[in-house]
């Protein structure tokens, strides 16, 4: 019923990533969570989660192989082996990011639940007049940030995103709610007629939103060879060609929700990144080496702050051996 993804093959490209749960199953415990709060909700979700932990070995497998890589590079976050109790807590963390994206959409987060850290940086970003570019990761749940800075700080958030394997979820939240896909860009590469588009939100001082822990839909391409968690990985550099296209100020975005003394909290983390990104072709391969590997390492911190809300139930490091192409071509 939930919203697990699925891959035929563990070694698959992440955009072949599939929907496991059928629109209606998602309506339903949508429809229980209305009814009986979220604590039932969070009951009824156990027997599924652990339904799908068994009929998607691939899906099962990565998220072991994330858990066990990053219990060798954090051993100190983890007292106990990974087991499937861990496993099974990761499902279960994805499956009700669901539920939280209705919510947030239908604006049903109050105030009281966030915690922002960086809370400077956080009021001098939104009571800036320009436009941004914002980074973020397949972690957490990022319409947290998007229900809080549109509906108490009255700024367009327009998101990049892949997500045509995704159609039961998208046909839900739009029955839902019809302005969900509202400034949801569907993004396969970059044009110039999709950057111009974009230069001109940000010019009206409006803000975009991209991920840049998945490896682009058109392949090896743009990325670079980083370490993330210990290990080699590649993470795209579209991001920071697109930041110097828009010639705008850059941050990074994580927001998640977690428990703290038997509360409910959000934290929304917002990390300056850079003023402007500038690239030259002298060092451009170089450059992007290094904003691809500062986001690492910032990702990695959250990861080391809630090892659970990864979000990436695919093999991300079997292309560790696989060497990217030139970013230049």
């Amino acid at each position: 019923m939930t919203d697990i993804p699925t891959l035929a093959n563990k070694h698959a490209h992440w955009s072949s990533l599939q929907e496991a749960g059928t629109l209606f199953g998602m309506r339903l415990l949508l429809l229980f969570y209305r009814y009986f709060g979220r604590r039932a909700f969070s009951v009824i979700l156990g027997p599924i989660v652990l339904y799908f932990i068994v009929l998607r070995p691939h899906s099962r497998e990565s998220s072991r192989n994330y858990l066990l890589t990053h219990s060798k590079y954090f051993p100190n976050a983890w007292n106990q082996p990974i087991t499937l109790k861990y496993i099974y807590k990761h499902f279960k963390c994805f499956a009700e990011t669901i539920l939280d994206k209705v919510l947030a959409w239908n604006n049903n987060i109050s105030k009281e639940e966030l915690e922002i850290p960086n809370s400077l940086s956080a009021k001098t970003l939104i009571n800036s007049d320009k436009g941004q570019l914002l980074i973020g990761a397949h972690f957490g749940n990022l319409e947290f940030c998007r229900s809080f800075i549109q509906s108490e700080h009255n700024k367009t958030i327009n998101i990049l995103v892949y997500d045509r394997h995704s159609t039961n979820f998208i046909s839900m939240m739009q029955q839902i709610n019809p302005d969900s896909r509202l400034n949801i860009f569907q993004v396969d590469e970059f044009d110039i007629s999709t950057v111009l588009k974009l230069r001109e939100k940000v010019d009206q001082g409006e803000w975009v939103f991209i991920a840049a822990d998945r490896i682009p839909v058109t392949g090896l391409n743009h990325t670079a060879k980083v370490s993330f968690l210990g290990r080699d990985a590649l993470f795209p550099i579209g991001p920071y060609y697109l930041a110097h296209a828009l010639g705008c100020p850059v941050s990074l975005i994580f927001a998640y929700r977690y428990t703290d003394d038997n509360t409910s909290k959000i934290m929304l983390d917002i990390v300056p990144f850079s003023d402007k990104i500038s690239l030259t072709r002298e060092s451009r391969n170089s450059d992007l080496a290094k904003y691809a590997k500062k986001f690492s390492i910032e990702l990695e911190r959250q990861c080391q702050r809630a090892p659970l809300q990864w979000f990436n139930f695919y093999d991300f490091w079997a292309t560790q051996n696989t060497k990217p192409n030139n970013p230049s071509s």
